[in-house]
């Protein structure tokens, strides 16, 4: 039996593309806090992760999918940024074998999955990772959604894979609780209100006991402002994973603020 504490999953906002690596205009000091809060991921937890499994919002697949790749590359994902953040280099290792794991494990419980060796890291997995574990020293499995977005699925395959959490694996939803982008950069008071209206409802939603949990976040559009914080909702799915990985572990939030008015936070189950 391993001395190992079992470890937390987490829903953590990735912020805006490279953001954390490059003056943003008009305010340098927009996504300060939010990089701070990815740096003390560490020491938030019981021990070093001996590996870390992170669901991309960036990244949807026909059934949930692990990059099998030893050494993933990265796809640049975002556009019209400096020249300079094209050339941002993350080199942690792969996880090949946790990656036909955790496939298998779905796959014994009756959820389709499947490994891809070709499958690059998108810049919901090295951004974030980058300030949290700039060390590259913690391998890393990425794990697509699965089209459709149903949330009941993705809490289930969460659920299975929980049990990676008592093998020292750090499950790590990454996307962002306040996603439109159409609205993200307007000053309108009805997106504000429903941001935190949104943000209050998600942050109580995750304390609540795990079937209560469950059924509020299978039926998160019927929350305040649901569809307005969120008209396409690939960037809430994470944290469905990162619940279901929770089991009897309560939620709260470990970082809140605004970013341009609108209300965004990340929330832990098992810290």
């Amino acid at each position: 039996m391993s001395a190992n504490q079992r470890q937390p999953s987490l829903y953590i906002p990735h912020g805006g593309g490279p953001c954390f690596f490059m003056e943003w205009p008009g305010n340098p000091q927009l996504w300060d806090n939010m990089a701070a809060m990815l740096r003390s991921i560490p020491a938030r937890l019981p021990q070093p992760p001996s590996a870390i499994l992170l669901i991309s919002a960036h990244w949807e697949a026909p059934v949930f999918t692990f990059c099998g790749g030893s050494h993933p590359k990265l796809e640049y994902d975002y556009y019209g940024f400096p020249p300079h953040t094209y050339e941002i280099r993350y080199q942690a290792s792969g996880a090949p074998a946790l990656a036909e794991r955790a496939a298998q494990l779905l796959q014994d419980a009756g959820i389709g999955a499947a490994v891809d060796n070709n499958a690059p890291w998108d810049h919901g997995v090295f951004i974030p990772l980058k300030v949290a574990y700039p060390r590259e020293e913690i391998p890393v499995l990425a794990m697509s959604l699965k089209k459709g977005l149903n949330p009941a699925e993705h809490q289930a395959a969460g659920k299975v894979l929980a049990q990676l959490r008592d093998e020292n694996v750090l499950i790590i939803g990454s996307g962002l609780s306040y996603h439109n982008l159409r609205a993200f950069f307007a000053d309108s008071a009805s997106d504000a209100a429903a941001a935190k209206a949104f943000d209050d409802w998600l942050i109580d939603a995750a304390a609540q006991d795990e079937t209560q949990r469950t059924a509020a976040l299978n039926h998160w559009s019927d929350a305040p402002g649901a569809r307005q914080v969120h008209p396409r909702e690939e960037h809430l799915l994470p944290m469905m994973m990162v619940a279901g990985a929770a089991g009897a572990d309560q939620g709260s939030a470990f970082y809140r603020e605004e970013i341009m008015g609108k209300a965004v936070s990340a929330i832990g189950f098992g810290l």
